[in-house]
């Protein structure tokens, strides 16, 4: 009988722990994590700006805002140290997805030694969605449709979006999950991401009710092109009339009056790169005028999107126990863009158009600088945290002086989910994690931060407690010591008083520890080469043994020849890859069917060129070198048969006569009908190197 009152007593307990474990299961948040593209941090109305976002707003005045928060400078390392808590250099992405720049920190591609937030929350149980901008994994990879970085492959359970950094908001290549297709008629990406946001949640509702989700949405907006829908634009068209100069003014006093910064605090200056309004053409006001109207309406897109995905959540009664991050990727951009087939600034898809340092000014306020720097103006973002079951109840409505940074995202999600992060994924050994859980703040208790370190493009800086250390390195200049500055974050939130000459012990300090993390973290080669200047040195590094597939090489093909250029993986020529190309009918010229790469040269290098390949019959393939949008004929140009036996082929060296962008190409047309050629270990080798 003993016995059997201790077997049942033992039963209880157990049955009692599997029910305390259930109701925890149950009380586990759901995630949004809400990211925008370039937005600045004045431009929300609960940030100071004239912009109408009611739905964000909302969520600020019903959960927690974070007066000093930050990202890492750009979109690429904030994307990645957002998803894994670490530093972007320790993931592989320490600059952008542009290019790989040789070192295991700079290769533009998440490594293995990190784990998503959508993998860590998969362990827990969570269902993972995304929509939206991904831009973690290398561009050549995606032009070779290389997906082993890509969402689904990073743990998430479904995907929408682009996968590549930009793209036309009205006619974009489109992802679904793995697969990518044109975007369909009467399309709007800003729109498209909120509508399968909220498809996401009712499915989820609808299939897994009793797990939590997490759900990641990157709107791409308001990066450029300045593509908007006609009823927004018009919303904001005499809103800008007053000029950047008022604006900003009137921006600063928002937030002095919400109590972001002390009446004490000083506004920056104008950027001596922005005109005063008063001296700007009547023409060019209206242009202008237009541009910031166009802005505006992509934020205001953005709003409407986030009011349903809300909605959504108060139909299922999800919004009381759904923790939402609301954040921006870095400060505004001041980049200059104008493409396009109109240069008529108009919000249309015919224009690529950017709104300019002018109004990136007005963005940044009170800060300077803007994207890619480490002055406030650059990595200062709002932050958002809304969770009404959570958030301590004096704190709803107010501003944490807490800061803190994208990498405690990742620590907080870990928390709140009960997920154990990993030192070890199989044979994947994950870095330990650099972020440091926001949840204290939630609950309304004090939280040391402590020291945060940056560095892009040699633009780098260090935060500890109310001290900020910063230095900027203009493009193609080395990092000089001579550029460091100090400043008191406390007393100068918006870095006016450079305190380097008054506290140098400090100044020394700050950037050795400086020094130890950029070490630690490998920063080191440190330069400030700039997008163009980058991109080019990574084409001269050719795809030529087909690693990404045909990632970067142009393929272009005449409706009078029925062929096909794909990638082979059991050619066995050099590599495990290929370039496979089957001609079932021929066309009537060599041009109908050409694959070729572009590749940057410089004036008196001398380039050997050479690749190897085979073919399932004879067939005459024509190669050579031009000068690209150029008159000039072929530098050189060489026909060949490739037979069924490997053969190694090359062209005589040639001499470079002028700076410029240079194309190899392949020519197929002439090949007989149903024949096959195989090109691989491509190679353009350089006396410069």
């Amino acid at each position: 009988m003993a016995r059997f009152y201790y077997l049942r007593t033992k039963l209880l307990i157990i049955l009692f722990l599997i029910s305390l474990f259930i109701v925890a299961q149950e009380k586990r948040p759901n995630i949004i994590l809400i990211m925008v593209d370039d937005m600045g941090y004045s431009d929300l109305g609960c940030y100071g700006g004239e912009i109408e976002t009611p739905n964000i707003d909302q969520l600020g005045q019903k959960g927690i805002r974070y007066k000093q928060f930050y990202n890492a400078a750009r979109c690429c390392p904030s994307r990645a140290a957002l998803m894994t808590g670490l530093y972007p250099h320790q993931t592989g992405m320490g600059w952008m997805a542009a290019s790989d720049m040789g070192t295991p920190e700079y290769q533009g591609d998440l490594n293995a030694n990190n784990v998503t937030i959508a993998e860590l929350l998969k362990t827990a149980n969570y269902k993972t969605y995304m929509t939206g901008k991904w831009h973690l994994t290398n561009d050549r990879k995606v032009s070779g449709r290389v997906s082993d970085n890509w969402p689904k492959q990073r743990g998430f359970d479904r995907y929408f979006g682009i996968i590549p950094g930009g793209a036309s908001y009205f006619t974009p290549t489109l992802y679904s999950d793995n697969t990518s297709y044109k975007a369909p008629d009467d399309f709007y990406l800003t729109k498209a991401i909120s509508d399968t946001s909220e498809i996401y949640i009712k499915d989820h509702v609808l299939n897994n009710p009793n797990d939590p989700f997490f759900l990641y949405v990157a709107y791409t907006a308001p990066h450029f092109p300045l593509h908007a829908l006609e009823n927004e634009i018009n919303k904001y068209k005499s809103t800008y009339k007053v000029g950047w100069d008022n604006i900003r003014k009137s921006r600063f006093e928002n937030q002095k009056e919400k109590g972001l910064f002390p009446n004490e605090t000083i506004l920056n200056p104008r950027d001596s790169e922005v005109p005063d309004w008063e001296q700007v053409s009547e023409e060019e006001k209206e242009e202008y005028i237009m541009r910031m109207a166009i802005y505006a309406a992509q934020l205001d897109i953005v709003d409407q999107g986030i009011g349903h995905i809300v909605q959504t959540l108060k139909q299922h009664d999800l919004l009381d126990n759904t923790l939402i991050f609301f954040l921006s990727d870095n400060g505004a951009t001041a980049e200059f863009v104008s493409n396009g087939k109109s240069k008529t600034v108009d919000g249309s898809d015919n224009t690529w158009e950017s709104y300019r340092i002018n109004w990136a000014n007005v963005s940044s306020t009170p800060f300077k600088e803007y994207k890619h720097y480490t002055y406030e103006g650059g990595i200062a973002t709002p932050l958002i945290i809304h969770w009404p079951e959570s958030i301590n109840s004096e704190l709803i409505g107010t501003f944490t002086e807490d800061y803190g940074h994208i990498m405690d995202i990742m620590a907080t999600c870990v928390e709140v989910s009960g997920a154990t992060y990993p030192k070890k994924i199989k044979d994947r050994v994950i870095l330990p994690l650099q972020g440091k859980s926001l949840l204290p703040v939630i609950q309304g208790e004090m939280r040391e931060r402590g020291k945060i370190f940056w560095e892009h493009e040699a633009n780098i800086a260090m935060r500890d407690g109310d001290w900020k250390m910063v230095a900027k390195t203009e493009p193609g200049e080395q990092f000089s010591m001579s550029n460091l500055q100090l400043y008191n974050l406390k007393s100068d939130p918006t870095e006016t008083k450079d305190l380097s000459l008054l506290f140098p012990g400090q100044l020394d300090n700050m950037y050795l520890q400086w020094l130890e993390w950029g070490k630690d973290v490998n920063v080191f080669p440190m330069n400030s080469l700039g997008y163009g200047q980058r991109m080019r040195l990574y084409r001269r590094n050719i795809n030529g043994e087909f690693d990404m597939n045909l990632g970067d090489w142009l393929i272009e093909k005449s409706e009078t020849i029925d062929a096909v250029i794909e990638t082979d993986h059991t050619s066995q020529i050099s590599g495990k890859n290929a370039a496979k190309i089957q001609v079932k009918k021929a066309g009537n010229d060599q041009k109908d069917l050409s694959m070729s790469w572009r590749y940057p040269a410089r004036k008196g290098e001398k380039l050997s060129i050479a690749f190897r390949s085979k073919s399932n019959k004879p067939s005459n393939v024509s190669f050579g070198l031009k000068k690209v949008n150029s008159t000039i004929s072929d530098l050189v140009r060489n026909i060949v048969t490739v037979k069924k036996e490997i053969e190694d082929f090359s062209l005589p060296d040639i001499t470079i006569p002028e700076d410029g962008n240079y194309e190899l190409y392949f020519h197929f047309g002439g090949m007989n009908n149903n024949s096959t050629v195989w090109i691989d270990g491509v190679k353009i080798k350089s006396s410069d190197n």
